[in-house]
């Protein structure tokens, strides 16, 4: 960010500033007040819908300037300062003014874990917030999740039938306070009340008692992560088979009891927005977290309510060593849903839908504005990335490097998100899920209005995928707009290269479970050049056959016939499916002429892999297979002539051939699968980089989820001289669809006169 200074004028000087960016409900306001009065400067600052505004006149505006963009507030983010040259004039201190309404241009901030000085308070018994559960400051606690509408102001949140008590109302007039303008502030006098005790909560959870505790953007489903009784309750109560679980600890000091984090790990979990971070799992926790896995999410404490329970859980110690000392306890803490339902927010909802499943249901009474689940990110290449972008990242926006029309991306079925982009900002939605769920499509109607309520736009253009059947496709057909279908894996690539504001012509390899292709087909392993809006399919993986269709993608077996019927080795299903029965029945329908629908998917050529290593037969989960394919590498190796590569074709059949005959161990399979595949992807990008003189090549899709895989391939092509580049602001499933379909349908306005012209060749 840069700004262009006036030029010099006499000492004494009034500037009218515009500063854009995350500057609302972040203690913005009472920063410039208390810069302004150390320089002894004077007028006055606002919320505005834009973000800031403020005039500040005196003999220090130039200081001044460098200091509103170098000593920001922790949770601040200035993008631009618009500065103006006006006259001096007579005028007071310093002031803060009310907000100014009007057309909205600012966003409010993602929800931020509890701050230092509030733990501080929390467990200071001379503190007026001593043990409240809801103890906040401009530096920490919810702004997304309780907000309704901009600007940000007290009135405009959840907090609004709080009345403030005079000791809060000091605090929050007072500009040498942290809680100045502190929106959400509260204390026990006045503020939010629990409903259970956190002394109860943590005696529950030690007794091995389910307990659905109400947070940020929605309850928790939280029991003892070293009681495998308790998770494997829990597991049973949720329908939730093998699914893993994210485990919550008390603090830093208590990671290396479940897991062993790398530095780079450990610092994406200290930051303020607190995801659930991958790392390699310990056995300190019950086998049942994360059956079959070698890894574990994991993330800390972030709100005051999770500090009192492991507070209490340790048995209420005074002092402040217990916060950084190691705790014993870990806690499952995993959205509280039912059936792929979004995760639950309202107090009746909870009663309702979380008495089946929780011993306990623990509500408040501050409502949640916005559903939101906990982030997970993991550490890619080296760099934090994405596998759900929700609390503490959401609305956070992504720069498009330039101005357009406002357009909606409308997202997929699974993983499901909408984008709606305002200028030269995309703003993605928190993570939605399946539109499967009725519940879900109730979800995804009200999260699209309302991300185009608080932006206070109205969309000039549509885009969605090319699947008919769609949920979101449906939606965007109703809406009576312009509509621009994009296919699903042009636009997978277009959202990586868009984050990296890539806009000169690119290859890709988009990589997932299935997408319609644009000869109707089943497509997963594509090889595409794109160029703004056009894009171009220059090859793919061979197909496989996939019998049963979509039963294919939850029952790897089918796979597994289906490859052994492309290597006409049928008469080996009785020895490899010897428990799968149906497996034989398939093998003879296939034997007797029935074709399956093919599909070139790379997620579908894991579960066929998996099947025939023996690792996976039925998924109860979305890439189980693959997931415990991945589990099992520890070092990926090449299998020599592993695959036939041709310009338009990627043939992996010689690895299958080698799986087929029964005498590669499980482990030895897995790593071998994963270093041809990678050396295989490798070389047939290289290829096309060659003959199209391109060196960017975008990587994405839902198999770029897989750690060995993603960084296999991306070091890979580095090694051959080539730009690689990973989704990094988002994720590279279909929880990043929303934003390729939404870039790319700007791209086709912006260089096309007609929508229609968006490439589909």
């Amino acid at each position: 960010m840069s700004y262009a200074r006036p030029a010099n004028t006499p000492a004494a000087r009034r500037l009218r500033v515009r500063v854009r960016g995350a500057v609302q409900g972040v203690g913005f306001r009472p920063f410039v007040h208390d810069l302004a009065a150390r320089m002894r400067l004077k007028g006055f600052v606002k919320n505005h819908a834009e973000g800031v505004l403020l005039e500040v006149q005196g003999t220090g505006v130039s200081a001044f300037l460098d200091a509103l963009y170098l000593e920001t507030p922790p949770l601040a983010r200035v993008e631009a300062l618009e500065i103006e040259e006006l006259p001096p004039r007579e005028c007071g201190d310093f002031a803060i003014l009310d907000s100014v309404g009007g057309r909205t241009q600012t966003r409010i901030i993602p929800d931020a874990a509890v701050c230092e000085a509030c733990l501080n308070d929390l467990f200071d018994p001379t503190s007026r917030f001593h043990r409240y559960p809801f103890v906040t400051c401009t530096h920490c606690g919810p702004r997304f999740t309780l907000t309704h509408r901009l600007p940000y102001d007290r009135a405009q949140t959840s907090m609004a039938p709080f009345a403030m008590c005079d000791g809060c109302a000091r605090d929050y007039r007072n500009p040498s306070n942290r809680r100045f303008h502190a929106e959400p502030v509260a204390c026990p006098a006045c503020g939010p009340t629990l409903s259970l005790a956190p002394e109860e909560i943590a005696a529950a959870l030690l007794a091995g008692k389910i307990v659905a505790v109400k947070g940020i953007g929605g309850f928790h489903l939280m029991c003892d992560a070293r009681n495998e009784s308790a998770v494997n309750e829990l597991r049973r109560r949720k329908a939730r088979d093998a699914k893993p679980f994210a485990i919550m600890v008390a603090n830093v000091a208590s990671v290396g009891k479940v897991a062993d984090a790398t530095d780079a790990e450990m610092t994406l979990l200290q930051t303020a927005a607190r995801p659930i971070v991958l790392m390699n799992r310990r056995d300190d926790v019950a086998p049942g977290v994360a059956p079959r896995l070698g890894r574990i999410g994991v993330m800390l404490a972030y709100t005051p309510l999770h500090h009192l329970i492991f507070h209490a859980a340790a048995g209420a110690p005074t002092g402040k060593e217990w916060r950084v000392a190691p705790h014993d306890l870990a806690l499952v803490a995993t959205s509280a849903n039912v059936g792929g339902d979004p995760i639950v927010k309202d107090n009746d909802e909870a009663q309702a839908r979380l008495a089946s499943i929780a011993d306990i249901i623990v509500t408040h009474d501050r409502e949640i504005v916005t559903r939101v689940d906990d982030s997970v990110m993991t550490v890619v290449d080296g760099a934090p990335a994405f596998l759900r972008r929700a609390r503490g990242f959401v609305p956070e926006p992504i720069d498009l490097g330039a101005d357009g029309p406002c357009v909606v991306g409308a997202g997929a079925h699974l993983k499901a998100t909408v984008t709606v982009t305002r200028r030269r900002e995309a703003f993605v939605s928190q993570h939605i899920g399946d539109l499967s769920a009725g519940a879900a499509a109730r979800y995804y109607y009200e999260t699209t209005r309302r991300l185009l309520d608080l932006l206070d736009v109205e969309p000039e253009i549509l885009a969605c995928d090319l699947h008919p059947d769609y949920l979101s496709t449906r939606w965007a057909e109703e809406q009576a707009r312009p509509l621009i279908r994009i296919q699903h894996h042009a636009a997978h690539l277009a959202a990586v290269l868009a984050e990296h504001q890539v806009t000169e012509p690119a290859l890709g390899l988009a990589l997932d479970g299935h997408g319609l292709g644009a000869d109707g087909g089943s497509w997963g392993g594509e090889l595409m050049r794109l160029d703004g809006h056009i894009w171009r399919r220059l090859g793919g993986l061979s197909p496989l056959p996939a019998p049963g269709g979509d039963r294919a993608a939850r029952e790897p077996w089918r796979m597994g016939v289906g490859a052994l019927a492309k290597l006409g080795r049928l008469d080996a299903v009785p020895r490899i499916f010897a428990d799968e029965p149906r497996a034989c029945e398939m093998a003879q329908l296939m034997s007797a002429g029935y074709a399956p629908p093919a599909t070139s998917s790379l997620g579908r050529l894991f579960d066929a892999a998996a099947a025939l290593l023996g690792v996976c037969a039925r998924q109860n989960y979305e890439a189980q297979a693959a997931m415990e394919m991945e589990s099992l590498v520890a070092t990926p190796r090449v299998l020599a002539n592993g695959f036939r590569l041709t310009r338009t074709e990627l043939d992996f059949t010689p690895l299958l051939d080698a799986f087929a005959c029964g005498r590669v161990a499980q482990r030895e399979g897995a790593e071998l699968f994963h270093g041809t595949i990678v050396e295989g992807l490798a070389q047939f990008a290289a290829a096309a980089a060659r003959n199209h003189s391109i060196d960017i090549i975008a990587l994405g899709g839902g198999c770029m989820m897989n750690r060995v895989l993603a960084e296999g391939v991306t070091q890979r092509l580095r090694a051959l001289g080539l730009r690689a580049l990973l989704a990094r602001q988002l994720p590279p499933n279909d929880g990043g669809l929303s934003f390729g379909q939404a870039a790319m349908a700007r791209a086709g306005v912006t260089n096309s006169p007609k929508a229609d012209l968006i490439s589909c060749a």
